[in-house]
């Protein structure tokens, strides 16, 4: 074990994570220059789309430095908050973590969380400061900040280039010499007992999954105690369900089997598993019949932002159930269970932890499993209490209570952290109070930089505040959250009808103060993107009992006389009555069909 290294790369979003493990790859030789591709461990489809990390990816890479041969562990984590429980399991499992800081943006709010987690593990930290090749970057100043923030000498700070290579086999180096080797039976920070066993009991930490049609559950660990080898017989700790190891092997970076995985070494398992629930992240696998403490596991993620989603058709009601188990699989971070609405049939109630988080589990629905989904508008977890007395849990607007049988409502708030430059204080301020939002202090966070904590409805956060901080900021401040507790609102259910029925997954909550800007909003857009029908349809925004706002699509205009020509007008006189019946008879009886694509468009913001 004195000669593996396990480390992370941790940094805000578009910092040059994937880019700087590419460059880890190609001087490793972990993959052939043919084969070679820029950010080479993003290998979902969406990913490479939209040019961030989603999933965490590890990878192992062989390495001879000053004549000794060495395993380097690398695991690339994701940037954007609505990841962070990705980046906790995947730091969990190493010793040490490359703390990356773009030289042109300076330490960003998400970095801070990022680092303050990697300290409470008690991990290594190595500050470094990406993309000095840029004309932009200011590398002196950044390394400054980075010095200030962990309490050391700014020469201790790293400089490298993911695009040059520049400074790329100076920070492996670093590693090696820094990231101390794996000695430890227990995962960082944990606080589990030590095992009953021998010192080193076969025992591994599953960090992550995927799974194969063919193999079944594969699962990502770290091996902690041991070796896990195929053909072992082995069991989860948490639900008992023993099998048998088909296939064990390391990432470099696609999946090599390897004889067995030593004790300290990142890994996966082909557990043959078909059946979901019986593993999980955070469970402990270790030897049949083995008495060996499981560890303690990661927290469980609290969803922050829930939506239901129905399929188009019910005949697919069944594959939406199988696809979330599989997503499951592979994203611990959501949640679901089944629920029924009386418009929209059998769906399932999701969790997530944030917007990104739920479009791109939509998105992944749409193109992994080809399923047309109905996705209700966002909404987070509201306490209401009723004039009966009781007190209930919302997580669906279209289960909020009517309006008028309301005593009292509660919604989450949390503590935004804004790292902001001077100039844009002003405009920052003013879009916090936008989003009622009360700033609790104000601190010099570097030279020309200032760091705002403000304490705000959860509610206000989902509403367009990451995108419309960038916009006043013109992109320069960064926002993170710590959730708080829940506090009394004044928010109402806003429906949105069409054809004087009330579509659930339009329903949204909205402050009491907003709603009539809200429904004339909502009301708008729905105008702007249903695509017409046979008749005229009314589309209307409903909210503290009464109707805010009102706008009629017109009909589909359909020229029924278009074959005829010439000879007597009476019989176009007929057809367009007969026309005209027909229009009638649909407006009272006719059915409004709203597309899978203008379900998606009302979710998101423009």
């Amino acid at each position: 074990m004195e000669h593996i290294r396990n480390f992370s790369i941790i940094a805000h979003i578009d910092h040059g994570k994937s880019t700087l493990a590419d460059r880890f790859l190609e001087l490793t030789g972990a993959i052939e220059k043919r084969k070679m591709r820029e950010q080479v461990l993003d290998s979902m489809e969406l990913e490479r789309e939209r040019g961030i990390t989603i999933k965490m990816q590890p990878v192992t890479m062989r390495w001879n430095h000053r004549g000794k041969d060495y395993t380097l562990n690398l695991i690339d984590t994701p940037g954007h908050i609505d990841f962070s429980y990705e980046v906790s399991r995947a730091l969990s499992a190493v010793e040490g973590a490359i703390l990356l800081v773009d030289a042109t943006q300076g330490v960003q709010a998400q970095t801070l969380t990022t680092l303050r987690a990697a300290q409470e593990l008690g991990l290594v930290i190595i500050p470094a400061v990406s993309k000095i090749d840029s004309p932009l970057a200011r590398t002196s100043e950044v390394k400054e900040e980075m010095a200030k923030l962990l309490g050391i000498a700014p020469e201790d700070v790293w400089g490298c280039s993911g695009r040059t290579g520049e400074g790329v086999e100076e920070l492996l180096a670093a590693v090696i010499a820094m990231v101390p080797p794996p000695k430890s039976n227990e995962p960082a920070g944990s606080k589990s007992v030590p095992s009953r066993g021998a010192p080193a009991a076969t025992r591994a930490l599953i960090f992550d999954f995927q799974y194969s049609d063919h193999q079944g559950v594969i699962v990502y660990v770290r091996v902690f105690g041991g070796s896990i080898g195929k053909g072992d017989k082995l069991e989860f700790a948490a639900s008992g369900k023993t099998f048998t190891a088909l296939e064990v092997g390391i990432f470099s970076p696609a999946p090599r089997p390897a004889p067995a995985l030593p004790q300290g070494s990142i890994g996966y398992i082909v557990t043959g598993i078909k059946e979901s629930g019986f593993a999980r992240v955070g469970d402990t696998v270790r030897r049949l019949g083995s008495d060996d403490a499981p560890f303690t596991g990661y927290a469980e993620p609290k969803p922050v932002v829930w939506a239901s989603m129905y399929p188009e058709s019910q005949d697919d009601f069944p594959r939406l159930r199988s696809a979330l188990g599989r997503l499951r699989l592979s994203d611990a971070a959501f949640s679901f269970e089944e629920e029924s609405s009386g418009v929209l049939g059998r769906g399932f109630r999701c969790g997530f932890l944030g917007m990104l988080h739920l479009e791109i589990i939509a998105e992944r629905l749409k193109r992994e499993f080809s399923l047309a989904l109905v996705v209700t508008t966002p909404t987070i977890t509201y306490e209401v209490e009723t004039s009966d007395g009781k007190r209930h849990t919302i997580y669906s607007p279209s289960a909020f209570p009517d309006y008028g049988s309301i005593t009292k409502v509660w919604e989450p708030y949390v503590e935004a952290h804004i790292v902001v430059p001077v100039e844009y204080l002003g405009a920052v301020t003013q879009m916090l109070f936008e989003h009622e939002a009360v700033p609790d202090a104000t601190d010099n966070f570097s030279e020309g930089r200032l760091i705002v904590h403000a304490t705000m409805p959860l509610r206000e956060l989902m509403r367009n505040f990451f995108d419309k901080i960038k916009t006043v900021s013109s992109g320069y401040a960064s926002v993170s959250y710590d959730m708080r507790d829940m506090r009394v609102a004044d928010v109402a259910r806003l429906d949105i009808l069409v054809a004087d029925e009330p579509v659930p997954a339009f329903a949204r909550i909205v402050a009491k103060h907003r709603a009539y800007e809200e429904a004339v909003a909502a009301v708008e857009k729905l105008h702007a993107i249903l695509p017409k029908q046979l008749f005229a349809t009314k589309i209307q925004g409903v909210a503290l009992g009464r109707i805010l706002s009102s706008k009629t699509l017109p009909a589909m205009r359909k020229d029924v006389t278009g074959y005829l020509y010439g000879g007597d007008r009476t019989r176009k006189m007929k057809l367009w009555a007969k026309q005209k019946r027909g229009k009638k008879r649909m407006k009272e009886h006719g059915r409004v069909n709203i597309p899978e694509d203008v379900f998606m468009k009302m979710v998101k913001s423009e």
